[in-house]
């Protein structure tokens, strides 16, 4: 593992909502530490424009965001991860490729707010804040982690709780 900053992996299928707010927070929460980035399995065309008017709202930087396959972060001049991240069940079910480096993994699953179907627009922004914040809460976490002083065993634990708490409730270290 490096000395930091830390390269972080978000990953999800489409890489248009989950993976995109993941790789915002964490690039913001954790600025100077991280270094945060977003891919897909198989990427949709483009960012869901809810995300990024969540992004905006939240006053996170969108310029330049689009799908990325991941396997951007499998090539020479990719950078070394430390941590990946999948952050849909269908990502998480998918065989990945062998990052370089043995980073650590861990799965947080978050509900897919670009596939409910609401009734109104209204509905729709609703369930996409209520994701984001739930996103929100994890990086948290993991910025209050003391990366340093932990051994990577319990780095690992540490990393995996994180993911089965449950995503609606606070901070909770």
């Amino acid at each position: 593992m490096s000395d930091g900053p830390y390269n972080v992996l978000f990953l999800c299928t489409g890489n248009s909502a989950r993976s995109q707010m993941a790789a915002a927070l964490l690039g913001n929460l954790g600025a100077g530490r991280f270094r945060a980035f977003s891919a897909g399995s198989h990427p949709a065309a483009e960012v869901n424009p809810l995300t990024l008017e969540m992004l905006e709202r939240a006053g996170l930087a969108t310029a330049g965001l689009r799908p990325k396959s991941w396997d951007e972060f499998c090539a020479p001049d990719a950078p070394a991860l430390d941590f990946v991240f999948t952050v849909c069940d269908k990502a998480a079910a998918e065989p990945c490729p062998v990052w370089p480096g043995q980073p650590l993994s861990a799965h947080w699953g978050f509900p897919d707010p670009a596939a409910y179907e609401a009734a109104n627009a209204a509905e729709r922004r609703a369930v996409f804040a209520d994701v984001f914040r739930q996103i929100q809460n994890r990086i948290r976490l993991l910025v209050s982690l003391p990366i340093e002083r932990l051994d990577r065993l319990s780095l690992q634990n540490r990393l995996d709780a994180i993911g089965r708490q449950d995503p609606t409730a606070e901070d909770s270290a």
